[in-house]
């Protein structure tokens, strides 16, 4: 077919950088990147902040601080399947910009599935399995849907507002969706376990 493969797709220019790749030296990549990794570095700052200021709810309920971690890694692997299969999907022409609000809505419910079916099993297992509190065990579970959709939506629309913005997204999706996602994640879950943790009539 006309237009040979480099246009496969309409995403010439995708393809081009791909292709650039192998030619690039180490140091000419790392400068491209570092400079994303600094900002992103940067807002990563404010989970921080976050655990600064709910520093109080924490040290009653130090069980909170436990599944921080489990969160935080959580929301980057939901995100990054997310960013992952749209970023092939827009390399190998499958999707394209028109497509982005129905990717977004697939992926998101997608996420909430995902958070609603780990955050039952999350739940039981921390009580019954490592002695977490009832109230603690609650929050997580609560928390995790909440989180798997927030991770599938900002990891399915970033990669589409790169290119929309002519970013690279192969290097600034995936680092931005963690970012925001640990940011965001972290204050839903805090916001959450104060809820909850009222609703169990607990002292905070």
């Amino acid at each position: 077919p006309s237009g040979g493969h480099s246009h496969h797709g309409g995403v010439s220019a995708d393809n081009e950088d791909i292709l650039d790749y192998k030619e690039k030296s180490s140091l000419s990549i790392a400068t491209e990147r570092v400079g994303w990794l600094a900002v992103f570095l940067l807002s990563l700052s404010f989970t921080a902040i976050i655990m600064n200021g709910f520093e109080h709810t924490l040290s009653k309920q130090i069980q909170l601080a436990y599944f921080v971690p489990l969160m935080a890694g959580h929301g980057g692997n939901t995100g990054g399947q997310a960013v992952g299969t749209v970023l092939s999907a827009l390399s190998a022409g499958v999707v394209t910009r028109k497509d982005a609000m129905k990717v977004i809505w697939k992926e998101a419910l997608s996420g909430t599935m995902m958070g609603v079916v780990l955050g039952a099993l999350i739940g039981p297992i921390s009580h019954y399995g490592m002695g977490i509190s009832i109230p603690v065990a609650t929050v997580v579970s609560v928390t995790f849907p909440l989180l798997s959709t927030i991770a599938a939506l900002l990891g399915s629309s970033l990669p589409f507002v790169c290119v929309m913005l002519g970013l690279d997204p192969a290097v600034i999706a995936a680092p931005a969706m963690t970012s925001f996602v640990d940011v965001t994640g972290l204050l839903c879950y805090f916001l959450i376990a104060n809820q909850i943790f009222r609703l169990f009539g607990l002292e905070l």
